[in-house]
């Protein structure tokens, strides 16, 4: 063997090594505080109209002040990094379970890859001091960022087509959710009738309702750009609260709000029993 294919090989063993693994789990399980706390906090708006964030600054937010919040808040951090470079993984050596070597599935990985490293970025920073990854920041960035690509050439196509992606990333999810597509990244033969029951519930509910809120993100940012307007791309707080304006009305928000509970808790059982 050469030495590139010996290092390649290395490689590929360390990316599905026990650390790895290890960090993909503590990865599931920061997700799950996080959203956790944004569904439990737009459950509050849903029912009192507080004028708490419901998004990843308010759930850090609710972290700081608590007792030990800065050692929590480390902790998810780190965790993410470990979901992210478990992501990384799988773009450069193919995922565990069939089909794990397809491009496209690789190509997902990459994505996903970037998401959660940005999202480690942000709550490292939080938990380094720096506010501005605080409450209300989803909102703020998506009206900074709309503004600064729409001033750009061919702005609203570049919008338009990240909206897009953002709407349709929410009815995949969606989707996937209620096919029950998440259960061949499971152990399933090896669960019990109530984990598989379990993992179905939070796994459904919980797909759909963090789908509708990505799906939300992208119907707001596709208007964005269709009137040319940064004001109406809304960020995770805002998308949430729309809910309450269609005729459900607040009961909406609130079903919205215990999807993403759910999924919190289904990224629990996830770190359980996924196979990683």
């Amino acid at each position: 063997m050469s030495a590139g294919g010996s290092t390649t090989a290395v490689a590929r063993r360390a990316a599905r090594g026990d650390v790895v693994r290890a960090g993909a789990r503590a990865g599931f399980v920061a997700r799950g505080v996080l959203y956790l706390l944004i569904g439990i906090l737009a459950v509050r708006i849903g029912l009192t109209g507080t004028g708490e964030q419901a998004d990843k600054g308010g759930a850090l937010a609710q972290v700081a002040g608590t007792p030990f919040g800065a050692v929590i808040l480390w902790a998810l951090g780190i965790g993410l990094v470990g979901m992210a470079l478990w992501r990384l993984s799988e773009a450069l050596f193919g995922s565990a379970g069939p089909k794990g070597d397809k491009p496209t599935k690789r190509a997902v990985s990459a994505a996903r890859f970037v998401f959660y490293g940005v999202s480690a970025f942000f709550v490292l920073s939080f938990a380094t001091g720096n506010r501005n990854s605080g409450a209300g920041s989803t909102d703020r960035q998506s009206h900074d960022i709309t503004g600064r690509l729409l001033d750009l050439p061919a702005g609203q196509w570049l919008v338009g087509a990240a909206a897009v992606g953002f709407l349709g990333a929410g009815l995949w999810m969606g989707g996937r959710a209620v096919m029950r597509k998440y259960r061949k990244h499971l152990k399933w033969a090896t669960m019990s009738k109530k984990q598989q029951r379990f993992m179905d519930v939070t796994g459904i509910a919980g797909g759909v309702g963090r789908g509708l809120v990505f799906a939300a993100i992208g119907f707001f940012g596709l208007k964005a750009a269709i009137e040319f307007d940064p004001n109406e791309a809304k960020g995770m707080d805002d998308a949430i609260r729309s809910f309450a304006q269609t005729p459900a009305g607040p009961w909406l928000l609130v079903l919205v709000a215990l999807g993403l509970v759910l999924f919190g808790v289904f990224s629990f059982g996830q770190a359980k029993w996924r196979d990683v």
